[in-house]
Parts: C-alpha cells; structure tokens; sequence
C-alpha cells in the first residue's frame, strides 16, 4: 500500500540540482572532468565521518578541504586557492533537473506540504529554487546544519520532523541517493529513491518504498 504523507521531505544536491555542470568546472581549472565524482564523494565522506565521530562541519567547509585533497599534485592553470573558489562557486550556478518543477507542483497541488533537507546550506537551496520558479512551492528550506548532524544520522531526519511540527512517520523522503533513503528509512520516514543513473539499488541498504526515475510521475504513485 503506498504512503499517504503529509509532508514531504526533498535532498537537494543531485535529487533537485543537476550537479553535472561541476565537471566542467574541474575542466576550467586544469584538472580532469572525472576528479568532479571523485570530489563529490569524498566530501560526503568526510561530512560522515564527522557525522559518525559526533561532529559537524558545513558542506562548503569540508568541500573547500576536499578540493585541496583531490587536486593536491594537479597541474592547474591558477592557484589552489583560486581554483577552489571557482569550483565552489559552481554551486550557485546549478540548475534544477527538467522534471522537478513539473514534479515539484502536481506533489504541492496535491495539498502535501513540501520541505528540503540538505547537508548543504540554505542559501544555496533558496537561489537553486527561486531560479528555477519553484521556491514558493515548499513550506520552509532546511539544513542540517541546524541540526547538529549530517544525514544519513537519524538526528537529522528528526530535527525535520521536528521543525515541521510531524512525526517522522507522516513523513515521506524523496533522495537519489540510498545512504539517504536507508537513513530515513531507519528513522521512521516512508521513502521515495529517485533512479536517475539506472543504477541497481543497494542490497544492503533498506529498499524504498517508492521508486521513480524523476519527480514527475511520483504524485500519481501517492494515494
């Protein structure tokens, strides 16, 4: 039987962003497109092991460190320093995946309230949104920078709860990414795992509840 949630809970960074134009900004500097996947990653590592050890640091921080790691023995065009400010800056200039404002508003006319969660920042979230035209369409952007706690931690799934004034269960998570999903999943949230890469989900982590290949098409899947 599908969800029936009240509030529906967005990852921004790759769910709602197409983050595909940051491998040119690797090009721009001198450094090889596919360091862009590499980068992301290790960035999500470091912001987990943080996470794990009972700390937290913002993503452009941690982002900024990674850089450095990543390019470190890099033959770029210009200094580190500036590289890595104009690969960081490449974040406010991503657009949303064609089928998210579509999505976005058939899920908000279906009378659910809309909310982010990012382990990035707010600010970030506001211009992706109000540049794409849907930034009225969600209730309120959240970071877990205000929760103390980075996702996939369960802390994270309930400062959202929380600030929404709901229980973790009347909740329904929509992410790309599964340490995402299987992190709701484990906190109580229904989950939606948007497959865009067509890649195989994860064994081990908790399967979806729902799956799409885009935001549109997922408010037909809700009761």
């Amino acid at each position: 039987m599908a969800p029936s949630p009240s509030v529906i809970v967005f990852d921004v960074n790759e769910t709602l962003s197409d983050m595909s134009p940051m491998a040119q900004r690797f090009e721009d500097i001198g450094a090889p497109a596919q360091l862009a996947k590499l980068w992301f990653a290790t960035l999500l590592r470091d912001g987990f092991a943080l996470t794990a050890a009972g700390a937290s640091r913002p993503f452009a921080e941690l982002g900024a460190d990674a850089l450095r790691t990543v390019l470190h023995g890099v033959d770029l065009d210009r200094d580190v320093d500036a590289a890595v400010d104009h690969v960081m800056s490449g974040f406010a200039e991503l657009a949303v995946h064609p089928d998210v404002p579509d999505g976005i508003r058939a899920l908000r006319a279906s009378g659910r309230r809309l909310v982010t969660l990012t382990n990035g920042s707010t600010r970030v979230s506001e211009k992706l949104l109000g540049d794409a035209g849907i930034r009225d369409e969600f209730e309120a952007l959240l970071s877990v920078e205000d929760a103390g706690a980075w996702k996939p931690a369960r802390t994270a799934y309930e400062y959202a709860a929380r600030t929404c004034g709901t229980e973790p269960g009347d909740m329904l998570l929509v992410a790309v990414h599964p340490w995402d999903i299987d992190g709701a999943a484990r906190a109580g949230l229904a989950t939606a795992w948007i497959d865009r890469a067509g890649t195989p989900y994860p064994d081990s982590f908790t399967a979806p509840t729902l799956r799409g290949t885009g935001i549109t098409g997922l408010a037909d899947q809700l009761p």
